[in-house]
């Protein structure tokens, strides 16, 4: 159950494109309904966001989603927006688990681009993929501007930061969840994420909300000192609100 009655000191966010998130509702394992939608959405909108690239799981096996159930989730939900008189720019797309789902998906034609051509992208979590350089390459050529989500977060990165260097010169933008930043999936992802924003390795920051317990991290979150010395290095140099 949602705590509407739950205080906490306001904050905002010094962007207001939010690139990654789970609140379509029932297409994967983020926001399950309408309502709890716009819950999250009246959370994000509280936080200063008010531009939303809703970017479901497409994965093989689990959430095989196409360009059809993603349209029908967010024509239903932006439906519900326009209802209750909500200013919000909306946009969908996906997060392309990195599959042989995707790639039968990529070779029908059939992705789901972000703005400006943009489209992203998540590695597995066990080992990266084979071929990865030649696949992000071939994304190029055919006009995609890869971001891999929260590469914080892949541990057989941590103690080989060359990777990093060499997918991003290589044109492939990275986006860092602010929940890893605020230590949510453990010190690991949190010391990588900010060993990436030092490094100016950050090109845009995401919620990657998938309900009610992530917004309450991401709330708190941003009350901190830490929030505030996080952003100041930040501050011009994302990219979110120009995607």
């Amino acid at each position: 159950m949602f705590n509407f009655f739950r205080k906490k000191q306001e904050a905002k966010l010094f962007y207001h494109t939010d690139v990654h998130c789970h609140l379509l509702p029932g297409v994967d394992h983020g926001a399950q309904t309408v309502e709890e939608s716009l819950e999250l959405i009246a959370r994000e909108k509280a936080m200063g966001i008010d531009r939303i690239m809703f970017t479901s799981h497409v994965t093989e096996n689990t959430f095989e989603n196409t360009p059809e159930t993603l349209k029908q989730g967010f024509d239903m939900l932006k439906a519900a927006v326009e209802e209750k008189g909500i200013e919000l720019d909306m946009h969908y797309s996906a997060e392309y688990r990195l599959d042989e789902y995707w790639i039968k998906q990529r070779d029908e034609g059939r992705l789901v681009a972000l703005p400006g051509n943009y489209i992203l992208l998540e590695n597995s979590y066990q080992q990266e993929l084979l071929m990865l350089d030649d696949i992000m390459f071939d994304i190029q050529l055919k006009g995609y501007r890869p971001i891999l989500a929260h590469p914080e977060r892949y541990p057989y990165y941590a103690m080989r930061h060359d990777r990093y260097r060499t997918l991003h010169n290589a044109g492939v933008k990275f986006q860092i969840n602010l929940l890893s930043l605020a230590g949510y999936y453990g010190v690991g992802p949190k010391q990588t994420a900010e060993w990436l924003i030092d490094n100016d390795f950050c090109d845009f920051l995401g919620s990657d909300m998938h309900g009610e317990r992530h917004a309450v991290v991401i709330e708190d979150y941003i009350t901190t000192k830490e929030w505030r010395k996080i952003a100041k290095k930040l501050d011009g140099r994302l990219l979110n609100d120009k995607i």
